[in-house]
């Protein structure tokens, strides 16, 4: 670069996945290839280092991805930052909450919002930033003009995953391999689609092997993937499966890992599956070519109505039906469920509660969540989500045995905060300790 600038990430454990890849996105660009950038793990050591980083460097941008659960923490953070820096640095905001409610971001501080996908994005702004010019021209961000009014440029097009890499190899900062973006289901409680758009896009086999090739000469032997539906590899709706291209990737990655060792995760976490798409042939392809012992398996509700008032686009049997083919292949089946979904009954809450009793039964562990409404979703205005004491009772009476686990306390209570700050349009909070 030509310009003396230090790019400052807030590198937290929740986003790096995010960082990762527009790292990645930067190092395809040769003429960044002398920018500092520094990796900052906690919010009291971010507070303390930025001094000495702005003292090195003509311009200091600071990046920050959030999720709207991370809200609270975020809005402290910043105003302890701007308290002490003030102006001093370019505060860079990208993710879903930002990418949800630019204006709403902007409002806490922050200088600009990078929308949606930021690969194309963070390398222009870059550029407009090292040749001094005006970077609030750039498309796909968010900002505020001098009267504080807010302005949102169109969003970019959507990118072709071969184009970037998944992760940051010169900087050594590797994870799961991104080998779908884009999901055609649209649900009403969900940011993916919202984001990312319908269409799918897959990453090529050969892009997805090279990648899988670096990992293994650092001796990174786990090879895991990130994808809406992990299953629906190659399809060209995201809808309609493509089993051989699903077998074709399987099959490329277990011929570069077997000889080293290497193990093949798909359709656990960071990734999921829809229940639909857990067939007989796929699943026997997951049993031949993967090394994962359990599947996640998104069920949502044990209601079809609230599935269908969700936009969910499968029904309770397509549940049922994974789970035995999980099982009876040897697969432990994690099912999401998702508590206090808007427009439940009493009677929908108990046909929940019978789902989760069968499926504990048949050997399922439950994913509990609570629903939280998100920014650019239908539901964002809805109610948050709260836990019924039918669920409250099956939660008692399984948590001990470990039937059910997930973090639905916690979520019930953002959920709360989130729902009150999308009405009022302000943040209400406390101190906590930084």
């Amino acid at each position: 670069m030509k310009r003396n600038v230090g790019l400052v990430l807030y590198y937290s454990r929740e986003n790096k996945y995010s960082f990762n890849a527009l790292l990645g996105a930067i190092e395809t660009r040769r003429n960044f290839d002398n920018l500092k950038i520094y990796f900052i793990y906690d919010a009291e050591e971010l507070v303390l280092r930025l001094r000495d980083i702005i003292e090195q460097h003509e311009m200091v941008i600071l990046g920050i991805s959030l999720m709207t659960t991370q809200l609270w923490d975020i809005v402290y953070l910043m105003r302890k930052l701007r308290a002490r820096y003030k102006d001093k640095i370019l505060y860079l905001a990208g993710g879903p909450h930002p990418s949800g409610d630019p204006c709403g971001t902007l409002k806490i501080g922050f200088d600009l919002v990078v929308l949606s996908e930021g690969e194309e994005t963070i390398l222009e702004l870059l550029e407009k930033i090292d040749n001094n010019e005006d970077y609030k021209t750039v498309e796909g961000i968010a900002f505020k003009d001098g009267d504080g009014k807010c302005h949102v440029k169109i969003r970019r097009s959507r990118i072709v995953l071969d184009d970037y890499p998944p992760f940051a190899v010169k900087h050594n900062k590797f994870g799961p391999i991104e080998i779908t973006r884009g999901c055609p289901f649209g649900c009403y409680f969900c940011q993916t689609t919202r984001i990312f758009g319908k269409l799918q896009r897959h990453r090529s086999i050969e892009n997805i092997c090279r990648y899988v090739k670096i990992l293994m000469s650092r001796k990174l032997k786990d090879i895991r993937f990130i994808s809406p539906d992990a299953l629906s590899y190659g399809s060209q709706d995201g809808k309609s499966l493509c089993p051989t291209a699903l077998k074709e990737l399987l099959t490329a990655v277990r011929k570069i890992i077997n000889s080293a060792g290497g193990r093949i995760f798909i359709g656990t976490f960071p990734s999921e599956v829809r229940p639909e798409h857990v067939t007989e042939e796929t699943i026997s392809l997951l049993s031949q070519y993967a090394d994962n012992d359990n599947l996640v398996i998104g069920a949502q509700s044990g209601s079809d109505r609230i599935l269908k008032l969700s936009h969910r686009g499968h029904t309770v049997e397509d549940v049922y039906k994974a789970v035995r083919l999980a099982l009876k292949n040897n697969f432990k089946a994690n099912v999401d469920f998702i508590f206090g979904l808007p427009g439940e009954t009493q009677e929908d809450v108990m046909l929940t509660v019978k789902v989760m009793r069968d499926l504990a039964k048949m050997g399922a562990r439950i994913h509990a969540h609570t629903f939280i409404p998100l920014p650019q979703t239908p539901l964002m205005m809805s109610p948050p989500g709260k836990i019924d004491d039918c669920i409250k009772e099956f939660i008692k009476q399984h948590v001990s045995t470990g039937v059910i686990y997930g973090n639905w306390k916690e979520q019930e209570a953002a959920a709360k905060k989130i729902a009150a700050y999308f009405s009022a349009r302000k943040v209400h909070w406390k101190k906590t300790n930084m």
